[in-house]
């Protein structure tokens, strides 16, 4: 092929990004972290609408390609969503979405376990794929399980299980 009929870069497009990696994982949600993806898909729409006026600078499109990448992954989350009923789980024991009260040497502590996008250790919402609520799930109250972490195993306590009140966390 001739060189004549290969586009060359002209510095005025973008470069390409990679796809944001998506789960293997079945992407289970509670109804609170469905609501979080629809959310942030609307703002982030929003973002790239208001930014598609102004995409005439090499920044603003090297923008608007990072949010475009960010909405077909969102879509992608939410197309994969499985809402877990919170209220048809199992009361009696630790499943998805259950509230944690759990006691141990280091003292007594409080998990929300939920999917893998709505995860946030500062706010005690641990993955379902977590060593935690691998260790925790099936459990019930009364029952002792191992933590088995980086700094050392733990045997906690399970204290309490709800799953009412998601939003009181």
């Amino acid at each position: 092929m001739s060189r004549a009929f290969v586009k060359e870069p002209d510095g005025n497009s973008p470069e390409p990004l990679p796809e944001l990696p998506l789960s293997n994982h079945p992407n289970y949600v509670t109804p609170r972290g469905l609501a979080q993806l629809r959310a942030r898909q609307q703002l982030v729409s929003a973002q790239r609408d208001a930014g598609k006026a102004s995409a005439d600078s090499i920044g603003r499109q090297n923008e608007l390609a990072l949010l475009e990448r960010e909405l077909r992954w969102l879509s992608a989350r939410m197309h994969s969503a499985i809402e877990v009923d919170l209220l048809a789980q199992p009361q009696d024991r630790v499943a998805f979405g259950a509230r944690v009260t759990v006691a141990s040497a280091e003292g007594e502590q409080r998990y929300r376990i939920v999917g893998e996008d709505e995860a946030a250790a500062e706010q005690q919402r641990v993955s379902y794929l977590s060593p935690l609520a691998r260790a925790l799930l099936g459990a019930r109250v009364g029952d002792e399980v191992i933590w088995q972490r980086p700094a050392g195993d733990l045997a906690i306590e399970v204290i309490a299980i709800d799953y009412a009140g998601e939003t009181d966390d």
